[in-house]
């Protein structure tokens, strides 16, 4: 097990209501979860099961109604003033008015850097995304799979050691998809970055992640966990396009399908870092 202070993210017994007029919904309960140091864990339950609502706490684009959230020791708070994470979503939410440089450089422009350290960090981060030749395009010149890239590109502008994504391949053909997927593993390699991933695909789960943290319909519980890297397939950085035929890899697909369909381990809710 992973010491304490390691843990890029630490949640403990959260909950989440909304209150709407006189009706409570609640969204997350009780919910425990520890994400080591580069490790890539994928949420993954039924639509309205609060996976994204437990990615918004971990950002701090939303607090719980109970329980803590720490990113890196830090109350979740002052790991967003800190910068210690990048994130991205379904939508790459590109500006159309600036070139894919400029969309990589505008988290550094925010936050005062130098404008050569600007270039030349965006500079870096199209040559890691494989975008050099597309620099001073736009975004409505790039296919969806390329926009998501430099998304991602933008995510890791401040070299964050977190990256928080949200279903970013989901409008995504499946070979584009596959591509991307093979990107991130390759990208997730070279920053050491840990990844907390929401994703409707089970396929997708498994081949990009070292644990898959399955969960209930509403109210969102962790029922269970699936151990990728320790069912055979290595550890995450490493996947390549022949994990997709490897048996092991069936097998834990057809174990977070059976969970997800109802039939979960019993007593695993809580979640350590392996």
């Amino acid at each position: 097990m992973r010491a304490m202070t390691s843990a890029a993210i630490q949640v403990t017994g959260v909950h989440r209501v909304f209150t709407r007029k006189k009706d409570q919904v609640v969204a997350l309960d009780d919910v425990d979860l520890t994400v080591g140091a580069g490790e890539f864990v994928s949420l993954i339950g039924p639509s309205g099961c609060g996976k994204s609502t437990l990615l918004r706490l971990v950002a701090d684009l939303d607090a719980p109604t109970s329980g803590s959230i720490q990113v890196f020791g830090k109350p979740a708070r002052q790991a967003r003033l800190d910068q210690d994470y990048g994130i991205a979503f379904q939508q790459a939410g590109l500006l159309p008015w600036r070139t894919v440089s400029g969309n990589i450089e505008l988290p550094l422009a925010l936050h005062g850097y130098p404008k050569a350290d600007r270039r030349s960090r965006a500079a870096e981060l199209l040559e890691l995304v494989g975008l050099s030749d597309f620099a001073q395009h736009h975004p409505d010149q790039l296919s969806g799979g390329m926009q998501q890239r430099v998304a991602i590109a933008r995510a890791l502008a401040e070299r964050p050691r977190l990256l928080l994504m949200d279903e970013p391949f989901g409008a995504l053909d499946e070979m584009t998809r596959e591509r991307m997927q093979n990107e991130l593993v390759r990208i997730c390699a070279e920053t050491g970055a840990a990844v907390l991933f929401v994703t409707h695909s089970i396929p997708e789960a498994v081949f990009l992640s070292d644990r898959v943290v399955v969960m209930s319909p509403r109210p969102g519980r962790i029922v269970d966990v699936v151990a990728v890297q320790a069912g055979g397939l290595g550890p995450s950085q490493d996947r390549t396009d022949a994990v997709r035929d490897a048996e092991s890899f069936f097998h834990s697909v057809a174990r977070v399908r059976e969970l997800l369909h109802g039939a979960p381990a019993p007593g695993a809710r809580g979640v350590e870092a392996r």
